[in-house]
């Protein structure tokens, strides 16, 4: 959540910090400020809401200067409020800082800075920071920051600057990102790529406990401690395209569609081309201790924990290895039965979902082998694991998560099988079907794409519902745990998803006439079983909407609408079924007027417990 950006150099700061603002609101905002340095002074502006009134401010009262730090907020200590934005200075305006995270002791900070006499004009946590450096300094801005970090407590990424030493940026990361993007004669800060693209692709992720100090003629990087850290810039070959809409009304419609190439681009060069095996780069399993595992932890939090769940029953059904997927707030506080013989797979798009990350440093702690899933390269889910496997799916914009998500469950396929082939549970003819099927998907997901008129219809009945109920049985109950939560995050419509199987233990009391029910029927062995469900919701007045697998004849006569996918192998069908369901909710969020692309309350990394 929240974004940093960073620029100093020749030119006017204000326009590139305001740029950079733009391309992280994706990730949630409920106010905006920018800070520049200017003729000895820094001068800061802020205002609750969007960016654009943040434009209004300075249009009225403008700022000049070449060095200057931004940051867009998501509310964790105050209110939304012009107060509480950022940046936030000390008692005399000398120190400006930008921050992420959490200060967890900045109450114990603050009782002892306004014991000396500091006057604090917020409700943050952040404001802290500034006044402990203006209590700190000690005429070296580097030295200061240190002797202040060493004073927090939390997960964080902060951004400094001082009038007192004009044309210098200094930036630490403790768990939240931040990111040193390289230019001539120019240089430039971040929490996310996105922000840096228009102005450079060569860019240094920070690592745990480290330092970056800007100015417009290089970067310095060092620990917390100044021991310098040498690391070569990375280059980003994303299109500065793929950051843009693309002529769709939302990202989130450009995300749906771009699926497809998300899922082929994921299996590229994974399968072998004999078809019978995957091969996954930066995974280094040795197959006597896959065989000795007693179990596999997955654990994510909200849409990837969906993903999880679907790729937990994979690794049972394909591999033979016991799967727990837990959600990763609540893995961490219940002693799990973690050990040496433990795979733990860590599931975040962005690779810096703070729940995760935490629950993924106690597995490791207590000896398991962590394996990160995650969408961003150099992210610190990604650093921290032992071995990797990369969801090439390309900037998510939008905060409802769509091309990540069928990425996810395609790259827990391929760990599924990577599994297999070390344990022998499944048999080479068992892989090599699903394989080829595999190899498949990504034209099913562009021919699953076809039924968008007939979604938006429903989507634009939906729009009028209060309610809705999504049921499923085995993998289909799983997806239907992904389309309600799509549904609710950004319609804002109530919805619940619940295994059909459950129905008549306490849920049909809620079904009444025209109560709207969408029925998932993917899976062959279970048509039968979800004929019977869908009959017990009709019988009681429910409208029911389909989502099959077309050649599972039978269940329409049931159904006041179905939508008919294409087929591939029952394992692989929770990828195409989500297409559907993305579009329901993403119609209905439009005829509902809503947000698509920033929901209410929502962020798109969430890098807070």
């Amino acid at each position: 959540m929240c974004g940093i950006v960073g620029y100093v150099g020749p030119k006017q700061a204000v326009p590139i910090l305001i740029g950079g603002l733009r391309a992280l609101e994706y990730r949630g905002y409920d106010s905006a400020g920018i800070a520049v340095s200017y003729n000895g002074t820094v001068d800061v502006r802020k205002r609750v809401g969007r960016i654009d009134g943040l434009e209004q401010l300075l249009a009225q009262r403008p700022l000049r200067g070449t060095a200057g730090i931004g940051h867009t907020r998501w509310a964790t200590h105050g209110r939304p409020s012009d107060a509480n934005a950022h940046p936030h200075t000390d008692c005399t305006g000398t120190f400006v800082v930008v921050h992420n995270g959490i200060i967890e002791n900045y109450a114990e900070l603050r009782d002892e800075l306004a014991g000396r006499g500091h006057r604090f004009a917020s409700e943050t946590d952040t404001e802290v920071v500034a006044h402990l450096l203006e209590d700190l300094y000690d005429g070296d801005l580097v030295r200061t920051v240190r002797r202040a970090a060493a004073r927090l407590q939390g997960a964080y990424a902060l951004a400094v600057l001082t009038r007192r030493e004009p044309g210098k940026i200094v930036a630490v990361k403790q768990a939240s990102p931040l990111i040193v993007g390289l230019g001539q004669g120019e240089n430039f800060l971040a929490s996310d790529i996105p922000a840096l693209l228009p102005h450079t692709r060569r860019v240094i992720p920070l690592d745990e406990g480290e330092m970056a100090v800007l100015t417009r003629d290089g970067v310095q990087l060092m620990r917390l401690d100044g021991t310098p850290v040498e690391r070569e810039p990375m280059t980003v070959t994303w299109d500065p395209g793929q950051a843009e809409r693309g002529g769709y009304p939302h990202f989130m419609l450009k995300e749906i569609h771009e699926q497809p190439r998300a899922v082929r681009d994921t299996l590229s060069g994974r399968i072998h081309r004999s078809g019978e095996g995957v091969v996954l780069d930066a995974v280094r399993f040795d197959p006597e201790w896959v065989r000795q595992l007693r179990a596999v932890y997955l654990v994510a939090c909200g849409t990837a924990y969906h993903a999880g769940l679907i790729g937990g029953r994979l690794i049972e059904r394909l591999a033979g290895i016991p799967a727990w997927t837990e959600i990763a707030s609540e893995f961490r506080y219940r002693e799990p039965l973690v050990d040496e013989r433990t795979l733990f797979v860590a599931i975040s798009q962005s690779g810096e979902t703070a729940d995760t990350l935490a629950a993924m440093r106690e597995a490791k702690r207590r000896g398991a082998r962590v394996l990160a899933i995650t969408n961003v390269v150099g992210s610190s889910v990604a650093r921290e694991a032992d071995d990797v496997v990369y969801t090439w799916a390309g900037p998510e914009i939008a905060v409802a998560s769509t091309k990540a998500y069928t990425t996810q469950i395609v790259a827990l396929t391929l760990l599924a099988v990577h599994l297999a082939e070390r344990t022998g549970f499944t048999g080479p003819l068992g892989r090599k079907n699903l394989l080829e099927s595999l190899r498949q998907l990504p034209d099913a997901v562009e021919a699953a794409l076809q039924v968008e008129e007939e979604v938006k219809q429903i989507g634009e009945l939906a729009g009028g519902w209060s309610d809705a109920f999504f049921i499923g049985r085995g993998l289909d109950y799983f997806t239907a745990l992904e389309g309600q939560l799509k549904l609710k995050e950004i319609s804002y419509i109530h919805a619940e998803a619940y295994a059909a199987g459950e129905l008549k233990h306490g849920t049909l009391a809620l079904i009444e006439q025209d109560t709207p029910v969408i029925a998932l029927a993917t899976q062959p062995a279970l048509r039968e079983k979800m004929i019977s469900n869908i009959e017990e919701v009709r019988a009681r007045g429910a409208t029911v909407f389909a989502v099959i697998r077309r050649d599972l004849t039978g269940v329409e006569r049931y159904a006041r609408h179905t939508v008919k996918l294409p087929v591939v192998h029952p394992l692989l069908m929770p990828v195409v079924a989500a297409v559907p369901l993305q579009l329901l909710a993403y119609y209905a969020a439009v005829a509902k007027g809503t947000d698509v692309d920033k929901p209410r309350n929502l962020a798109k990394s969430v890098t807070v417990e």
